[in-house]
């Protein structure tokens, strides 16, 4: 009875026009495949430069800087931050490279009237926006008022993170001449101290708004 019902079982058993069809699509996808990949091969040799001709992925940018223009040769992928520091000569320092992904705050500069982190901005996009860091805002010689704050109330330790700190309350107080104690907390929630000198920085902030 079993051997009556396995031979009443149909068998794959593929014809002949079945078969040599199956072989036609598979060569010719593989012929295509061929195609495709010569073309691409051809096309990247295309765009390979000759021996001797020079290699540059770099791109003039021209930045305002703190008034000033600055033209600086970046790779698309360069960060303001990085572009500032590594590619001006002179450099600007005053912004931190320190987390570089944008946490800390301590690379913070003035974007169009807006605090931003530099190291998440793009040099090639920053170009024909007007930027202030913190060398901007004041010299030793000529401190601003935010700057004074900061001294006066002692509101830095290391001073690694203080030019971020000094460029976000400068931005803020643009915007906000009078704020409160609990503004001036949330405008400055960007910033990281691994000092803990907040007390002070939100000190010096309310002083330099009262003195402004």
């Amino acid at each position: 009875m079993s051997d009556d019902k396995e031979r009443r079982q149909p068998r794959h058993d593929p014809s002949r026009r079945k078969f040599l069809k199956g072989v036609g699509v598979a060569g010719a996808g593989a012929a295509l495949a061929d195609h495709l990949l010569a073309s691409d091969v051809g096309e990247i040799a295309s765009k390979v430069p000759a021996p001797g001709e020079p290699v540059s992925g770099e791109v003039n940018v021209a930045l305002d800087l703190n008034g000033e223009k600055r033209n600086v040769m970046v790779e698309p992928r360069t960060t303001l931050l990085s572009a500032m520091r590594d590619r001006l000569e002179p450099a600007l320092t005053g912004p931190k490279l320190v987390c570089d992904a944008g946490t800390c705050g301590a690379c913070t500069v003035i974007m169009d009237g807006k605090p931003v982190y530099s190291c998440l901005v793009l040099a090639i996009d920053a170009g024909g926006k007007k930027l202030t860091t913190v060398e901007g805002l004041g010299s030793p010689e000529n401190m601003s008022d935010v700057q004074k704050a900061f001294v006066d109330r002692d509101a830095l330790m290391c001073g690694f993170c203080t030019p971020g700190f000094v460029t976000t309350v400068s931005a803020y107080l643009k915007s906000n001449p009078h704020p409160t104690l609990a503004q001036v907390r949330e405008a400055c929630k960007g910033n990281f101290c691994r000092c803990g000198t907040y007390p002070r920085v939100f000190e010096a902030a309310l002083g330099a708004a009262k003195s402004g």
